[in-house]
């Protein structure tokens, strides 16, 4: 997720008002300084640290995989800033709400919990053993093994039966969205997969991204042009012919960060077919991320933005294209000089949204409010914590260049493993092959190659 912005050019952003914050591209104390701001404006919307709430949870009307993409957030933050301020919470949420099973799946979001909530807790998990997050206590659950646990769960959960593979969207039956199969969930299977076969070096993870990138286009979700899907419908046991065509930021951000992965992990081999494979799906990929999503070369979230009636879910989506965005030029650095250009522009565009007004602002301080629109060159009244993430995004990864890549398991990485994690003994799985990584991570990898048979069903509501 870094790495982008090779000797970027100073680029002021002169206050649009007295209450727009100050940001020079190219200048880190500038950009630390936006950043900071921002990310107090972000952190006064959680609550999980006061007495009697849950450690992790946002308030209402946020859901719980938003309260796990902001900790994922916060915890970039402090790698690109080397700013501890959110530390404390942030670790403190992420093994409360992976405790005590360390897989995210605490009880208290049973009935709501899909296979996308959890992988956005995984991947911010994912993001602390990439970016040396200081590990958790020993007697605590570990990030890299959380992740194999949340891996090793979807492969169980992977479902034969209907439209040929892929993850439904929710995990129970009794949960609405059971009979729907999405990009997003599955695309968190992918990219955690990508990730992991990257950090650990074991063919077994790349196999499954090959597996799933192959199965959404299969299923009719990712079209030879780049477009990706939001999902198909199952009907009448195994009519997989619904397909909800709407097109949202976070599921090409999600392929195209873990296709870039995947091109990253195979440029060094021998394998110059699959480095032409996963380039030529990165090309693909980024090409109508840039058609759909940028109005000339400011990001928007193109399906409900301009209508106005984006939800509290999607009005965060454009913060994760943009860390993915940031993270592809990264792992594939040949796309940067077309991403570069596009975050740079975001990242004055989104300052330019951030206000300090005493009404939507914390106590009045400059810049602790950020709108969501970022093509009207100012504050459109907008906030929230999808918002304020997505301003944080736009603002931090313009200080890609001055953090190191994010390690492997060869590389530096120290996060212990657990590749049998969240396989329980009554589990079903067979034995793969043994691949060794070292103290670090463990060696016989296991997981579960067993399709479940998943029935009943609810009907589709879109989140």
């Amino acid at each position: 997720m870094r790495g982008i912005f090779k000797a970027v050019a100073a680029v002021s952003l002169l206050a649009q008002s007295t209450t727009a914050i100050d940001l020079t591209l190219g200048d880190p104390a500038s950009v630390k300084s936006a950043a900071s701001t921002i990310a107090y404006g972000l952190v006064k919307y959680y609550t999980g640290n006061n007495t009697g709430d849950t450690p992790g949870n946002l308030p209402d009307p946020y859901f719980w995989w938003e309260a796990g993409a902001m900790f994922g957030t916060l915890i970039d933050y402090w790698f690109l800033t080397g700013d501890t301020s959110y530390n404390e919470i942030t670790t403190q949420a992420m093994l409360h709400q992976a405790a005590p099973t360390a897989d995210f799946m605490p009880q208290n979001q049973t009935r709501t919990l899909g296979n996308d909530d959890q992988g956005f807790w995984a991947m911010a998990a994912m993001s602390a053993a990439e970016n040396n997050y200081p590990n958790p206590p020993a007697d605590q659950p570990q990030w890299l093994a959380i992740v194999q646990a949340v891996f090793n769960q979807y492969a169980s959960r992977w479902d034969e039966e209907t439209c040929g593979g892929g993850l439904r969207w929710q995990i129970f039956t009794f949960n609405n969205g059971f009979n729907y199969k999405n990009s997003i969930s599955n695309g968190c299977f992918f990219n955690i997969a990508a990730r992991l076969a990257r950090f650990t070096g074991n063919q077994t993870y790349a196999d499954w991204a090959d597996k799933i990138y192959n199965w959404e286009v299969a299923a009719g979700l990712i079209l030879p042009n780049g477009d990706i899907y939001d999902g198909v419908g199952i009907k009448n046991t195994n009519d997989c012919s619904s397909t909800d065509q709407i097109q949202w930021s976070y599921n090409h951000g999600i392929f195209l960060h873990g296709s870039a992965v995947m091109y990253n992990l195979k440029k060094n081999t021998s394998d110059t077919a699959a480095v032409s494979l996963w380039q030529g799906r990165v090309d693909t990929i980024l090409k109508s991320t840039t058609e759909l999503f940028f109005n000339n070369t400011i990001m928007i979230e193109q399906f409900c933005e301009e209508p106005g009636f984006c939800d509290n879910d999607q009005r965060s989506f454009k913060g994760y294209l943009t860390r993915w965005l940031s993270g592809t030029a990264q792992m594939a650095p040949y796309t940067f000089d077309t991403i570069s250009p596009l975050l740079k522009s975001d990242a004055v565009a989104a300052a330019k949204a951030c206000t300090g007004d005493p009404a939507t602002g914390f106590k009045g301080i400059p810049g602790t409010a950020c709108g969501f629109k970022w093509t009207t060159g100012g504050f459109d009244g907008m906030v929230g914590v999808g918002e304020q993430m997505n301003a944080l995004d736009a603002v931090m990864y313009t200080l890609a260049d001055r953090v190191s890549t994010p390690v492997t398991a060869e590389t530096g990485g120290t996060s212990a493993g657990n590749p049998s994690a969240g396989v329980s003994s009554t589990m079903p799985y067979k034995q793969l092959a043994e691949i060794k990584l070292g103290d670090r991570v463990a060696a016989g990898f296991l997981t579960s190659a067993m399709v479940f048979s998943v029935i009943g069903g609810c009907a589709f509501v879109m989140i």
